[in-house]
């Protein structure tokens, strides 16, 4: 077997021609035999090099991606906590500036449809034989005539009482105008009121079981329900004893006590046309135009002598604001009445709002409106409906002891964030929220004023009744 195997390997006997084919064959082999070896180590070593570096290469991506998420993960989570950390202080600021939820419409959407507003059908000397003056239903007090009117064409509105959620009593108390100077005289007020409920009292037996906690009234004027525009002899006064029970709408507001708020009460904005707005906006467009104004203000700059007392006037501001910029050619400043004053506020970039007889003024709405930024000047000011209206983004407020740093304040605004200003002042929603219309829109002051409302409804009798009962069945 080896000998065959050996044979094997040795080439055949042939011609003397192949036996020395196969010794050139063999001795090319002998010679040429080491190139091919190291040929093929060297090209196996490059097959290694490059399998290496595809797997250098791969667990470099795979660590390098790693990484990217990682700190990803580690970026988001810081966020989301520091976020957290400081919701609490951005709320106490800014929380009316998250838009509704659509959970949260849904909810105010089923308040409404379930709540009911019953309106009393009081005799005309209460409320519409006033309308014979035409300023009755457009003058900045008008809102007790707008909130009625609404309320009247209202699907909330119930014909039946034993249904209501809430009484609406329409008396308008703010148009016996007076014969010497034109102004609201509203003296007469405590009388017209007192004599409504004690004819609805006497007549319905729903004011007395509630003691008139579920009855609504409007007082548009000045400092409310006090019932006087000057406001050392309205604090005097007070609230009458028959409506500290009520819930009260008003344009007086402020965020500290004050007797002429010490009742439960929804702010509300003054009352501005909204047929005289659209007549100046078709006339000015200021949405497209240029504003040549800079600061504008006109109205009354001196202190009213009688009132030189009270808190509002004891600081002087429009005193301030008339000597220190009347001059000043950045600031349009007039004291007398105009007529076409709202093509003034049209053209003007900041219209000044400072407090005047009382901290709120019409100036504010009207500046939203026709997109001016107000300069809110009145410390302590509590703003009308601040979960739906952006005051902090629309506004500038500049605190009483600082009118007389107005111009660089004004101009800092300029610089920085005027356009975004401007640009939040025409979101629609802000200026549908502060006007009243004839019926009930949604989104509307009168929506707005109702939504308020839905928020009382454990003051409803009815409502609290029907609770007892099915708690008393459980």
């Amino acid at each position: 077997m080896v000998e065959q195997q050996h044979k094997s390997q040795r080439p055949p006997k042939s011609s003397s021609s192949s036996r020395g084919l196969y010794v050139k064959m063999n001795l090319f082999h002998h010679k040429h035999g080491y190139n091919y070896n190291k040929l093929n180590q060297h090209y196996q070593q490059q097959q290694q090099d490059r399998n290496c570096f595809c797997t250098y290469y791969k667990w470099l991506l795979w660590l390098s991606l790693s990484l990217y998420f990682f700190t990803s993960f580690l970026i988001t989570n810081n966020n989301n906590a520091t976020a957290q950390k400081t919701e609490p202080t951005d709320n106490l600021v800014k929380s009316h500036v998250v838009p509704r939820t659509l959970s949260e419409s849904s909810n105010i959407a089923s308040k409404l449809k379930n709540m009911k507003v019953f309106i009393y059908e009081l005799p005309s000397k209460y409320n519409t034989d006033w309308l014979t003056n035409e300023r009755c239903s457009t003058h900045l007090f008008a809102s007790e005539v707008a909130i009625h009117r609404a309320l009247l064409t209202s699907d909330l509105r119930t014909f039946d009482p034993n249904q209501a959620d809430f009484f609406f009593v329409p008396v308008y108390v703010s148009c016996n105008f007076s014969t010497v100077n034109g102004f609201p005289s509203i003296s007469h007020a405590r009388n017209l009121i007192s004599s409504a409920v004690q004819l609805i009292s006497t007549h319905h037996p729903f004011w007395n079981r509630s003691s008139g906690s579920d009855h609504v009234f409007v007082a548009s004027h000045d400092f409310g329900a006090c019932f006087h525009n000057l406001e050392d002899v309205a604090m005097q006064h007070g609230i009458p004893e028959i409506m500290k029970n009520s819930i009260v709408l008003q344009t007086f507001g402020v965020e500290y006590q004050h007797p002429c708020q010490q009742v439960e009460n929804v702010v509300i904005p003054p009352y501005v046309s909204p047929e005289s707005v659209r007549k100046t906006l078709a006339k000015n467009s200021p949405a497209n135009g240029r504003r040549d104004i800079f600061a504008f203000f006109r109205g009354k700059m001196e202190i009213h002598p009688k009132n030189i007392s009270g808190r509002f006037y004891s600081k002087r501001v429009r005193t301030v604001i008339w000597r220190k910029f009347s001059g000043d050619r950045r600031f349009y400043l007039k004291r007398h009445r105009f007529a076409g004053y709202q093509s003034e506020i049209a053209r003007s970039v900041f219209c000044l709002c400072p407090l005047g007889w009382a901290p709120w003024s019409p100036r504010l709405v009207e500046s939203v409106l026709l997109g001016c930024v107000p300069v809110i000047i009145s410390d302590g000011i509590r703003l009308p409906f601040s979960s739906a209206v952006r005051w902090p983004d629309i506004s500038v407020r500049v605190a009483e002891r600082d009118v007389g740093k107005l111009g660089r304040i004004l101009e800092r605004v300029a610089a920085t964030n005027l356009t975004a200003i401007q640009r939040n002042l025409w979101d629609p929603r802000t200026r549908r929220a502060l006007m009243f219309n004839e019926e009930v829109q949604e989104g509307d002051a009168t929506w707005h004023t109702l939504v308020s409302l839905s928020e009382k409804l454990g003051r409803s009798y009815g409502r609290s009744t029907v609770s007892c009962e099915l708690e008393s069945d459980t």
